[in-house]
């Protein structure tokens, strides 16, 4: 197949580019580079630096042809979407729909969506996780745009037939993390360890999270090619970790002998958000294979360049 992965320069969207690639597929990443990193491009695939709100992007659509659109350009900045909504809504809404309009001119067939369950479900109390019927209390603007755009894809796909799968991510870690991002407090801590810095931790450390590994997110986006059409699934663990446990999680795996540091909590952080992946088991036959400790040793020996000196404080 012939796949545009926009926002192929960060995190996850970079993951996933290298992904198709390995599975065959004819891939073209769109980013403007803003947050994505030069370093992060597959150079087997085509790569166009531009931004999702430009125009231009119906010239390269016709030219590239592609029959599959991976969509995770995004301002993914919860704390940057409070301070400035008009942004995070330009660039996350109004960008979407230009990149559908293109979509729509240059026939292609799919568009699969990243979103947020997140930030989308609230608080969460169930004790199996919120399912993808569960009530929407987005709470930023930034989850906002992500439940703006889904409703936007079921709109395209009524009036035009254009097919649509979004993925509601949990808190997704793994290499070449970004410390903006919903699971950038791994990122954060990976980054003090490795300087031999105690990292810091709002609240009592209790806050619930369902972090999800980059490399399932991955298989979850190769089965999207050709499956689960115009429907919605959590992409998640069913595991809450908190953050207490990533930090004694990590301080074993680097040898850390400092401690955190903890700060007052921030407002209006949730306390607990779990999902449930039942749906996406069943009908796409997916399910997390990697833990969070297996999956923070890989991140780890990913990203961290062990200095002398590395593995505690002196």
């Amino acid at each position: 197949m012939k796949i545009l992965v926009t926002g192929g320069a960060g995190f996850i969207g970079s993951n996933v580019a290298d992904a198709y690639l390995e599975a065959g597929h004819e891939v073209a990443i769109l980013d403007n580079l803003i947050t994505g990193k030069p370093q992060n491009l597959n150079p087997k695939a085509r790569f166009f630096k531009i931004d999702i709100r430009d125009k231009n992007i119906f010239d390269i659509l016709a030219d590239f042809k592609p029959e599959i659109i991976n969509h995770h350009a995004a301002q993914i900045d919860v704390r940057k979407s409070v301070s400035d909504p008009a942004f995070t809504e330009e660039v996350n809404v109004l960008g979407t729909i230009n990149l559908l309009e293109a979509a729509i001119k240059a026939k292609v067939k799919k568009v699969i969506f990243s979103s947020t369950g997140g930030a989308i479900y609230g608080e969460i109390t169930e004790k199996e996780g919120a399912d993808e019927n569960h009530a929407q209390d987005p709470i930023s603007p930034y989850a906002i745009t992500k439940r703006s755009v889904e409703m936007l894809l079921y709109f395209y796909q009524v009036t035009y037939g254009i097919k649509y799968t979004v993925l509601r991510y949990g808190n997704v870690f793994g290499p070449r993390q970004d410390p903006l991002g919903e699971a950038g407090v791994i990122a954060i801590f990976i980054g003090k360890l490795s300087k031999g810095e105690n990292p810091l931790i709002y609240g009592d450390g209790q806050q619930l999270r369902d972090y999800v590994y980059v490399g399932d997110v991955c298989q979850a986006n190769l089965i999207a090619l050709n499956k689960g059409d115009n429907q919605i699934f959590n992409v998640g663990t069913g595991v809450g970790t908190s953050v207490n446990e990533l930090f004694d999680h990590l301080k074993a795996i680097v040898k850390f002998k400092g401690e955190a540091v903890y700060a007052p909590p921030r407002t209006g952080e949730l306390i607990r958000s779990v999902l449930n992946f039942k749906k996406i088991e069943k009908e796409l036959g997916w399910k997390p294979k990697v833990d969070i400790r297996k999956g923070l040793e890989l991140t780890v020996k990913a990203t961290t360049r062990l200095r002398p000196g590395f593995g505690g404080q002196a």
